[in-house]
C-alpha cells in the first residue's frame, strides 16, 4: 500500500490524497489550491498522474478545497463515482456549477482586460473547467447516510461518520486487505468546534492503523465563544447606531453564511442588538440556506428551536437573499444600517469584492473577518493590518474598522482537535498532520508526540509518496520484539 500526497500537505488548501492498494486505487478528496498568484497555476499542474487508473473518489465535503477539483479530474478522463454524504451530494450540485461559472467570468475578466489596456498580444487563457464540464461531473456523484458502511470492491469498506464542520462534512473510515493484512485508515476531513451553532460535535473514533488529521489551527485555539459575541455586538452597536454605516461580513456561501445568520439571529432574540436588516449576498449562498433547512435533522436541539423563533417573528430579524446582480449592485448606494453577508469567505472572488471596493475606505464602517484566512488573499492582508489593497486594479485605502472574530470557526481549534485525538484507544501506528500551514502542523505534530506519547507522527511534503507496507510491518515487528 502508497499514500501520495497530492496537496494539503503543509499548506491548507488543495487536498487530495491518493492510496493505492493490491486491488486498486483511489482518491480521498480532489480539491482546489486557493490563495494566492501560485493557485491558478497549481490547479493547472494538479493531478499530473493518470486519473484513469483511479476506481472511485472520496469526499470528506464540499467545500471547494475539498472537492473543486472534481470536473477537471473528469476532463482529464477520470469516469468512476464519486461517493460522498447525501447532504455533501446537495451541495456539490451547488457549488462545483458555482465554481465553474466564476472560472469562466474571470477568464473573460481577464480577457477583457488585456483588450482594455491594448495589450499588443492577447492570451486567451482558458477557465481551470467550464459549467458543462462541472454538469458532466456531477452525473457520477453517489449520496450516503452517515454510519452506513459501504462495500465498495473485495478490498475496500468504507463508512462516513459526522465531522461537524460543514453540511454533511464526514470522517471518513476505510478498511482495505493491503498486503494480506486488513488495515483501517481514518481521514478526520475538516473537524469541526464542538458546541457551535447548527451542527452536532464531531464523532469521537476509537481506533486507526493510519490516521490522516487536519491541523487548520493546530497552533492556536479560538476565542471563547463568549468573547466573539460579546466583540460582534459591540461591532453592530457601534457601526450601526453610533456610526451609522454598513457591517460587511465576507463569508463562506457554505456553513459560514448559514452559522452567522443563526448566531444573528439569536443576539436579536436575546435583545443584546436591535432588529437587523441583513443581506445575504451570494447566489451560492441563498442555495445552500435552502439546503439547510431541508436537512433540519442534522441540526443541533438549540438551533431548531431558534429556527423556530425566527418563524415567528420575521419583522425583528429580516433578511433579504439577494439574487440578481442590479439587486447586488443597488446594495452598493446604501450608505448605513445594513449588514451584507457575502462570499468569497476569502475575500478574493466573487461579490464581497464589490462591497470591499464601495465600504473599505469609509471609517464608519466595519468589516468582520468570520473565518481562516489562507496565506496571499485579500482577507489575510486585511487582517494582518494592510492599509492600502488593490481591487479590480484599483487602489483602495482601508478606513473600514476591520474585526476578527475566531471564536465562529467551522475548525476546531488545537485544544478541540486533542480533545478528538484522546478517544482514540491506543494510538495509530502513523499519524499524519495535513492541511495546516507548515507552522501549524509542525506544532501540533510535536504537540501530538510530547502530549499523547504517540509515535511515528509525521508531516508529509506535498508530493511525497510513502509505501505504508513496509513500514506498518516494521512496526509492528519492533513491537513484538519490545
Amino acid at each position: 500500500m502508497k499514500i501520495c500526497f497530492h496537496g494539503a500537505a503543509g499548506e491548507v488548501t488543495g487536498s487530495c490524497y491518493e492510496v493505492r492498494h493490491d486491488g486498486g486505487r483511489f482518491l480521498v478528496d480532489c480539491g482546489m489550491f486557493q490563495g494566492g498568484r501560485e493557485a491558478d497555476g497549481k490547479n493547472r499542474r494538479a493531478l499530473g498522474f493518470d486519473v484513469r487508473q483511479i476506481d472511485f473518489v472520496l469526499v470528506t465535503h464540499a467545500h471547494i478545497d475539498h472537492s473543486g477539483l472534481l470536473p477537471r479530474l473528469f476532463a482529464l478522463g477520470y469516469e468512476g463515482p464519486v461517493i460522498c454524504t447525501d447532504a455533501t451530494a446537495d451541495l456539490l450540485e451547488v457549488m462545483l456549477r458555482d465554481a465553474a461559472h466564476i472560472q469562466e467570468k474571470e477568464a473573460e475578466w481577464r480577457l477583457r482586460r488585456q483588450r482594455r489596456r491594448g495589450a499588443k498580444r492577447i492570451v486567451e487563457t482558458a477557465p481551470i473547467y467550464t459549467v458543462a464540464q462541472a454538469e458532466y461531473c456531477l452525473r457520477y456523484v453517489e449520496g450516503h447516510g452517515y454510519d452506513e458502511k459501504l462495500t465498495l470492491d473485495s478490498n475496500v469498506e468504507i463508512c462516513f461518520r459526522d465531522a461537524g464542520h460543514i453540511l454533511g462534512s464526514a470522517i471518513v473510515e476505510i478498511w482495505l486487505e493491503a498486503s494480506g493484512v486488513r488495515r483501517k485508515l481514518v481521514f478526520s476531513g475538516d473537524l469541526g468546534q464542538p458546541d457551535r451553532p447548527i451542527l452536532r460535535d464531531p464523532t469521537p473514533i476509537a481506533d486507526a492503523d493510519c490516521l490522516w488529521i487536519e491541523s487548520t489551527y493546530g497552533d492556536r485555539l479560538h476565542r471563547a465563544f463568549d468573547a466573539t459575541r460579546s466583540e460582534l455586538i459591540e461591532a453592530l452597536h457601534d457601526v450601526l447606531q453610533v456610526r451609522h454605516g454598513n457591517v460587511i461580513i465576507p463569508a463562506f456561501a457554505v456553513g459560514r453564511t448559514q452559522e452567522i445568520l443563526v448566531v444573528l439571529a439569536e443576539l436579536v432574540r436575546s435583545g443584546d442588538v436591535q432588529p437587523l436588516q441583513v443581506y445575504v449576498d451570494s447566489p451560492m449562498a441563498t442555495a445552500v440556506t435552502e439546503l439547510t433547512m431541508r436537512h433540519e435533522n442534522l441540526w443541533d436541539d438549540e438551533s431548531k428551536a431558534l429556527q423556530a423563533w425566527w418563524r415567528d417573528n420575521p419583522e425583528r430579524f429580516k433578511v433579504r437573499f439577494v439574487s440578481d446582480v442590479e439587486e447586488s449592485k443597488a446594495l452598493n448606494q446604501v450608505r448605513s444600517g445594513a449588514v451584507v453577508i457575502s462570499a468569497s469567505g476569502m475575500c478574493d472572488a466573487g461579490r464581497i469584492k464589490h462591497h470591499l471596493k464601495y465600504n473599505l475606505s469609509r471609517p464608519e464602517c466595519a468589516i468582520v473577518i468570520a473565518g481562516f484566512q489562507a496565506a496571499g488573499t485579500l482577507g489575510r492582508r486585511l487582517v494582518d493590518g494592510a492599509r492600502l489593497v488593490r481591487l479590480f486594479g484599483e487602489p483602495v485605502v482601508v478606513k473600514a474598522s476591520i474585526h476578527t472574530i475566531g471564536g465562529l470557526s467551522a475548525h476546531a481549534d488545537q485544544a478541540a482537535l486533542m480533545s478528538w485525538l484522546r478517544h482514540f484507544s491506543s494510538p495509530p501506528k502513523v499519524t499524519f498532520v495535513v492541511h495546516g500551514e507548515q507552522s501549524s502542523a509542525r506544532t501540533f505534530a510535536e504537540l501530538i508526540e510530547h502530549d499523547l506519547q504517540w509515535n511515528n507522527v509525521t508531516m508529509p511534503a506535498a508530493g511525497e509518496c510513502i509505501a505504508l507496507d513496509a513500514a506498518l510491518m516494521r512496526l509492528e515487528q519492533g513491537t513484538q520484539e519490545s
